[in-house]
């Protein structure tokens, strides 16, 4: 390893904090990787020195911060590697969506890429992966072809379907559970173009757009992933003017199908009323960040969310009036058929992903105070709950055991812990979304 940082080493505390600032890991060393041999010697350090292991690439879904341990950040490896006869990537450990979406687009492709171009792009996918073209063509976890990963044993393994199915089958979907992967293969698809962008609704039209967009997924094709947010904004210069001092409705539009079908499509959604922005229409997917329009600077964030087997009218009662932004996810569609190599997401017969986010807390905050809210929202969403989560979407205090558990069916969860206790039986691998050994 070129250097290790310790707690009181110039640049220890940039090197540790991500884009969640509400959860920051403070570990007794960091080892900033730039190589995959880097990070076996990381790996066998921390085996010998009994250190639990994190790791962060851009540091967007933190679960409970480490204190203590070893930490291995990802982001000088960034690499790019795009196969335009077999449309694959090899993506790197610290690559982010965007470098991904660049590359692709230069052969006519795209990956499955989630609504920020400055997410990592590793642990998004192992974690399942819920994206823009989501009901088109599922997760982007079902594109993964192979995984270089550094085990508990501190060997460097390429893993596919075929070397080690089971293996595989716990690392997409396991995310960091069964060691530090430190390269992807994955499968683009043909988009270079989509009809898409967002349409924002002013206050009074919020009630009426959230209930038209539930009525109005009822009947889409799979070639259409959609949501809405409720946001809250508030009255200072740093919003833009349209949404300053406003709750907006915030409807996302991604359609694959053709231009002018995409516009009858979303024709009911215009006629709810004038909107304060419609950006809707045919964009190249190098544009595809502005159609969820997510921060792409730091932030403090708390959420919690449910999947839902329905949406009907009276579960919106719940999400109306909430302190904090609101969305709706649609699912569904390729979502709930799973393709590519068995791996371990579950719960793909939801039919909607319903979250409420408190945005803009500052480090430090104690997100206990906000629990009450968000639990009382998913209490009162319970009805129409599977019961599952989404691995992605648990941030820290969310992300302890019961609810990691959650993220998986019963049997797939019983799997892992059984091949947790054959690759990591001291769960060296630990600061993170945990899985223990059986």
């Amino acid at each position: 390893m070129r250097f290790v940082l310790h707690r009181n080493d110039s640049g220890y505390d940039a090197e540790r904090t991500g884009f969640h600032l509400l959860s920051s890991h403070r570990p007794d060393l960091i080892v900033p990787a730039a190589t995959p041999e880097e990070v076996r010697q990381a790996v066998a350090r921390a085996a010998a020195e009994s250190l639990p292991v994190a790791v962060q690439a851009t540091g967007h879904g933190v679960p409970l911060p480490a204190s203590g341990g070893l930490l291995i950040t990802t982001g000088r490896m960034n690499a790019v590697t795009v196969d335009p006869a077999t449309a694959t990537a090899r993506i790197e450990a610290g690559v982010r969506w965007d470098q991904v979406i660049a590359e692709a687009a230069r052969h006519g492709l795209a990956p499955l890429s989630g609504s920020s171009p400055v997410v990592g792009a590793v642990s998004y996918t192992l974690g399942g992966g819920l994206g823009l073209l989501a009901r088109r063509y599922g997760y982007a976890a079902d594109q993964v072809r192979a995984v270089d990963v550094v085990t508990a044993d501190a060997e460097h393994r390429h893993v596919t379907p075929g070397s080690d199915p089971d293996l595989f089958w716990a690392l997409v979907g396991g995310r960091g559970n069964f060691g530090v992967a430190t390269a992807l293969e994955i499968g683009l698809v043909p988009v270079d173009r989509l009809y898409g962008g967002a349409l924002y609704f002013g206050t009074d039209l919020v009630e009426t757009a959230l209930h038209t967009w539930r009525g109005w997924t009822g009947s889409l094709p799979d070639e259409m992933t959609s949501s809405i947010a409720v946001i809250p904004f508030p009255d200072i210069e740093q919003v833009p003017a349209p949404f300053r001092g406003r709750t907006v409705a915030h409807v996302r539009i991604a359609y694959t199908g053709d231009v002018a079908e995409g516009e009858e499509l979303v024709r009911p959604l215009r006629a709810i009323g004038p909107r304060l922005v419609d950006t809707v229409g045919e964009l190249p997917y190098t544009a595809s960040a502005a159609i969820h329009n997510d921060p792409t600077e730091p932030a403090g964030y708390f959420a919690t969310h449910s999947l839902l087997r329905e949406l009907p009218p009276e579960s919106l009662d719940a999400l109306l009036g909430v302190r904090g932004v609101i969305e709706v996810r649609h699912l569904g569609g390729a979502l709930a058929k799973p393709q590519g190599a068995p791996n371990s997401v579950g719960h793909r017969d939801a039919a909607y992903f319903a979250a409420v986010l408190s945005p803009g807390l500052a480090p430090g905050t104690d997100p206990r105070a906000l629990r009450p809210v968000h639990e009382a929202v998913r209490e009162a969403l319970s009805p129409w709950a599977t019961g599952g989560r989404v691995l992605n979407f648990l941030y820290g205090e969310n992300a302890g055991p019961d609810e990691v558990r959650r993220a998986y069916e019963p049997a797939d969860y019983e799997r892992l812990t059984a091949l947790k206790s054959r690759w990591d039986p001291a769960n060296l691998f630990r600061l993170n979304h945990n899985i223990p050994p059986a």
